[in-house]
């Protein structure tokens, strides 16, 4: 099975911790047959590719830019470097630098190489290219199952929860 990921990078310490139950729980369905695709950012991504590796999957990372290292923040880049070590396979995309479309082109990449797409969404709309939404929508269309992940009380920083 491969499965993708897209998913908020915004999530508060609690959130994390509920999204990283649920995701090991989700994943273990998958078995040892499994394949992780990510691109490796900060919150969701890191989270998704620490657990396929935990529970002995493979990882392939999509790389998005030639500076996309550069691009994440100073907290995340030592879980990218150390992740990007563990991936079997990497896919880089030869952009120079990181914007909206060339995160919209690595979201298709990582749907071109899927069979489902995990999503760890709190069913907002997209802030702009290439976000949750849009990954979420893109992978719909192209009839790609979608799980969604957002336990029961998780939320963003900075973003009041549904009621």
């Amino acid at each position: 099975m491969r499965v993708a990921v897209t998913g908020h990078m915004d999530l508060t310490s609690e959130t994390t911790r509920l999204v990283r139950t649920a995701m090991r729980d989700l994943l273990t369905r998958c078995g040892k047959a499994l394949t992780g695709i990510s691109c490796l950012a900060p919150g969701a991504d890191q989270i998704f590719a620490e657990t396929v590796l935990a529970l002995g999957g493979r990882l392939e990372a999509v790389i998005p830019s030639l500076d996309y290292a550069d691009d994440l923040p100073d907290h995340a880049k030592a879980t990218f470097e150390l992740l990007l070590g563990q991936a079997e396979t990497v896919h880089s995309l030869r952009y120079p630098v990181a914007t909206p479309a060339v995160y919209k082109a690595a979201n298709d990449t990582m749907l071109d190489l899927a069979d489902a797409l995990v999503a760890v969404w709190d069913g907002r709309p997209a802030r702009g290219e290439g976000g949750t939404a849009e990954v979420v929508g893109d992978a719909r269309r192209r009839a790609i199952r979608v799980e969604i992940l957002w336990p029961n009380g998780s939320s963003r920083l900075g973003t009041p929860q549904k009621a």
